[in-house]
């Protein structure tokens, strides 16, 4: 009989004292539980580490831990930290305004018993926005496209993702650094994987909520955020087109979605 891997959870961190909370209960509180959950804190000058100490008291049962990556501000640093000391044969890696549905960590641990996976990402429901579980089918099929278009090319979405630890370890070194923060860190994961050999796979039951808060950028500072796919891809010197969909597919939603942003905003507004 095959044993289900150990799976460890990531959550890199900067000032998320109104996020962090809901984002560690819903990795407790799952229909099986994960052996390790690590927040890293990236130098938080807000009331974020006093939420995960509380959280400590109130799940005294649970496997939390908290590291401090202080050396360096930056995404890519945090992560590394965290992946570096989690201890699961699999790693969870998550934002801290990601929550995770009830059976993610099963999922996870259903899918990583095929040996031949090294990683696995899946669908996001966004739970600050209207028609939440029709969005939830509009973006698995947004998605499945997208990795359609790039043909055999997986990527990872670092919101909802999961890697074995032996291919983390094997791409450890190789991972950019991205001091300039121009890319997306999670795209350069799924190069650096592809390139090595690795297989990732989606999968629809892997599903982790989010904030639609992008939404709230001014469109300037949203299209420099969607084009750090177009500079991952240049970084690495891949040229193939079809890779560009997701950059394509994200720009062209855009208005609508910020539509729906603005009406939804104007009717709290509304109601208070």
């Amino acid at each position: 009989m095959v044993t289900a891997p150990t799976v460890s959870i990531v959550i890199p961190a900067y000032n998320e004292e109104r996020t962090i909370r809901a984002c560690v209960v819903a990795a407790i509180e799952q229909t099986v539980p994960a052996d390790e959950i690590i927040v890293v804190d990236n130098r938080s000058t807000d009331g974020t580490r006093a939420v995960f100490d509380s959280l400590r008291i109130e799940y005294p049962d649970a496997p939390l831990l908290i590291l401090e990556q202080n050396r360096e501000q930056g995404l890519v640093p945090t992560r590394n930290l965290g992946l570096d000391h989690a201890i699961g044969e699999v790693i969870g890696r998550i934002d801290a305004d990601s929550v995770l549905e009830p059976g993610w960590v099963e999922e996870v641990k259903q899918i990583f018993l095929d040996d031949t996976v090294d990683g696995a990402t899946g669908p996001m429901i966004y739970y600050d926005m209207p028609l939440r579980r029709f969005g939830l089918r509009a973006d698995d099929g947004l998605r499945r496209a997208i990795l359609k278009l790039a043909r055999d090319y997986h990527f990872l979405f670092g919101s909802n993702m999961a890697l074995r630890a032996s291919a983390w370890r094997d791409i450890r070194e190789h991972v950019c650094r991205d001091e300039a923060d121009e890319m997306h860190e999670d795209i350069d994961l799924s190069i650096h994987l592809s390139q090595r050999g690795h297989r990732v796979v989606y999968a629809s039951k892997m599903v982790a909520g989010m904030s639609a808060r992008r939404l709230d950028d001014n469109p300037r500072d949203y299209f420099h955020y969607v084009r750090r796919w177009e500079r991952s891809y240049d970084n690495h010197g891949i040229t193939d087109p079809a890779l560009r969909a997701p950059m394509v597919v994200f720009s062209a939603i855009y208005p609508v979605l910020k539509g729906v942003r603005i009406n939804q905003m104007r009717r709290a507004g509304s109601a208070r």
